[in-house]
């Protein structure tokens, strides 16, 4: 037999110059459309491969079956509207190759062209046929003196859209194309169709379909059930959201496994030194502090790290829970760092600190970034040699230079304020510490067992005698006028107040109300009332001083950004408007109306919506109103307010981002 090259016909790849079909694996620059350029746009948000393209989910769903009449319609509306396709005329362009396209449609009630200048593709309007009905959708806009469309979206049949957050130029449409594709793509390789993160088992017994079906039906929407789609209740929306919150049980699950098996320095006593200090204290603890102290010392003593969470209405008395697991560190030489979102919270911690453990034998320091350079260099020395116990500090805490001879306890107030890798930072500096959080947010109880599934939850539901609830109304900006006369009430009965706006000047982008503009209109409208000014653009001394005049009662009303969010503590300060009230998230509102009610005082919180308020943003504000301080139970009007916790909680669909 002859081997000879030149007596054989020469072989034909027939996969030559065929794209190989897509897997989930796949770099996303190799999907058509994308390329290297789109591809590190991508890239840099997270979306690196095919599977996470296809992961991107709509955001809500458009249903185009019905519209607007050509007659009715205005400039620069943006209609999804019905119409019977009459011609489609090319226009050369001058002596170039190139054409306008003009398309003639109308209905009942008249006539109106469409103009594209490009076309998407080439036989884009080979699909069409004269007289056929035709879905229309784009922005009207006015040319040489007649409302036309310019490139808007042609459809051939009727159908309920899924509409996409535009990102970086990539428009909705452009998303849905890119992802359609990659998705049709990857389910013609049947090797990729057996892929599914439920176990088969997992899917039965919750009666879920699969993965891909439950992908194809996101990004193409049955037109039928519209509202499910909307609602995300359909059949492939409760697939995909039981998996969420399975993967992140799971996750955290083992995450909670392997906590238990790391050792905790021992621990040998909790006796005298905590009962002199609780026992020295100006005031009784309330039971919710008391069983969280128990809490707290049953953990140390259990021989691997403590993961506990204390959430509690603003002002029940966390902080002093947080200063008394550091005395029981202190009785067996370990050391204690509790780490605060702002310079005035951990001023205030200090100085309550201080006041309450330093005539008991703690040493205890601060450090933030007004910290001098020659005072750092002795406290780092002095933590470096254990002759701190009680670091209290902001983001200065995570420096390479802070270092700790035996940190055995990490404290972190409001801890949706720091990032996973702060937090890790922040734990690192001690061999398997204790890790102690403690948020005011409220939370119901579903979300928290979901969220915080690798931590045990200790709820103080007591305020300290005195306390009242704080009475919370809502209200339209109409009623702005009779919320300014209800102040000035207060503060003619020796009361003071705060008035916040979400921004400090005026912004062309945003048309809000801001705290520099309105107080110099307030100040002119009520004269005999004493104004003040604070927002985060002030020097820290400036900052400072305000804050300090308004305790010492030389203000009245303290206008105000979200700078005063968390750690002011006015105890006479009895009533909170919130300008803007749609603009604040949960967090925000709650750490908001915290600043009054921390006396004897009857408090009042008065939120204030704009007129241009959606579902959502009105959910949030009807919540506050109705929200006590009982949060992690199972009461349904609570339970019902999970979806926006949710929103609020969880702002990322991956759940590798919890620390």
């Amino acid at each position: 037999m002859s081997f000879n090259r030149f007596d054989s016909k020469p072989r034909v790849n027939p996969n030559k110059g065929k794209t190989p079909p897509l897997e989930l694996k796949t770099q996303v620059q190799y999907v058509k459309g994308v390329g290297p350029a789109l591809g590190e746009i991508l890239a840099k948000n997270g979306i690196r491969t095919v599977k996470d393209l296809i992961e991107i989910f709509p955001r809500t769903y458009e249903d185009r079956r019905s519209g607007v009449k050509i007659k009715d319609l205005k400039l620069d509306q943006l209609v999804s509207m019905k119409a019977q396709l009459i011609k489609v005329q090319s226009i050369p362009l001058g002596r170039t190759s190139r054409k306008i396209y003009d398309i003639t449609l109308q209905d009942s009630s008249g006539q109106i062209h469409c103009k594209f200048f490009r076309v998407p593709y080439k036989g884009y309007f080979d699909r069409f046929k004269p007289f056929q009905d035709i879905r229309v959708v784009g922005k009207v806009i006015d040319y040489r003196g007649r409302l036309e469309f310019h490139h808007p979206d042609l459809r051939d049949q009727d159908e309920v859209i899924p509409v996409y957050v535009e990102m970086e130029g990539i428009s909705s449409f452009k998303w849905q194309k890119l992802i359609r594709f990659a998705l049709s793509e990857v389910m013609k390789n049947t090797d990729n169709l057996s892929y599914d993160p439920l176990p088969k088992s997992v899917r039965e017994k919750a009666q879920l379909t699969g993965y891909f079906n439950a992908i194809k039906s996101v990004h193409y929407p049955d037109k039928n059930k519209y509202s499910e789609y909307l609602e995300l209740r359909s059949p492939a929306h409760r697939r995909l959201i039981f998996e969420e919150f399975f993967l992140l049980e799971t996750f955290l699950f083992s995450k909670k496994l392997g906590l238990q098996k790391e050792n905790s320095p021992p621990y040998k006593s909790f006796g005298e030194l905590k009962k002199k200090v609780i026992g020295s204290l100006p005031f009784q603890l309330t039971n919710g502090q008391l069983n969280a102290i128990a809490d707290i010392e049953a953990d140390f003593v259990k021989g691997h790290p403590m993961h506990r969470l204390i959430q509690g209405d603003v002002g029940c008395g966390k902080t002093l829970v947080a200063f008394v697991a550091a005395v029981m560190m202190k009785e067996n030489n370990y050391q204690s760092c509790i780490m605060v979102p702002t310079e005035i919270l951990a001023e205030q911690h200090y100085k309550n600190a201080i006041n309450y453990l330093a005539g008991h034998g703690l040493t205890i320091a601060l450090l933030t970034g007004k910290t001098k350079a020659s005072e750092r260099r002795d406290l780092f020395e002095r933590l470096a040699n254990g002759q701190i116990d009680l670091l209290i500090g902001t983001h200065a805490l995570l420096e390479d230079d802070v270092v700790f001879k035996s940190l055995s306890l990490v404290v972190i107030d409001e801890q949706h304020r720091f990032g996973v890798n702060q937090r890790a930072k922040l734990k690192a500096k001690g061999a398997s510490p204790h890790f102690l959080v403690m948020t005011a947010t409220p939370i119901p109880r579903t979300l928290s067992m979901t969220v915080f599934g690798d931590l045990d939850v200790t709820l103080i539901k007591e305020l300290p005698p005195g306390r009242t609830p704080i009475q919370t109304r809502a209200v339209f900006q109409n009623k702005m006028s009779q919320a300014l006369d209800f102040m000035k009430q207060q503060v003619e009965k020796g009361r003071q107040g705060y008035i916040v706006f979400p921004l400090v000047e005026e912004s062309e982008k945003i048309d809000l109300k801001n705290a520099t503009a309105e107080f110099e209109r307030l100040k002119t409208e009520f004269p005999k009332i004493r104004w003040a000014l604070l927002h985060g653009k002030m020097k820290p001394t400036e900052k400072e001083e305000t804050m300090n005049a308004f305790k010492n009662k030389e203000f009245d009303i303290l206008v105000s950004t979200t700078v005063i969010e968390v750690g002011v503590d006015v105890p006479n300060a009895n009533i909170m408007v919130i300008e803007h009230a749609e603009r604040f998230g949960l967090s925000q509102l709650h750490q908001l109306r915290g600043r009054v009610g921390r006396g004897e005082h009857k408090s009042f919180c008065i939120l204030v919506m704009g007129y241009a308020v959606n579902e959502e943003s009105k959910e949030r504000v009807s919540f506050m109103r109705g929200y006590a301080a009982d949060v992690l139970t199972a009461d349904p009007k609570l339970e019902k307010s999970d979806n926006a916790f949710i929103k609020q909680h969880l702002q990322t669909k991956k759940h590798a981002d919890l620390g």
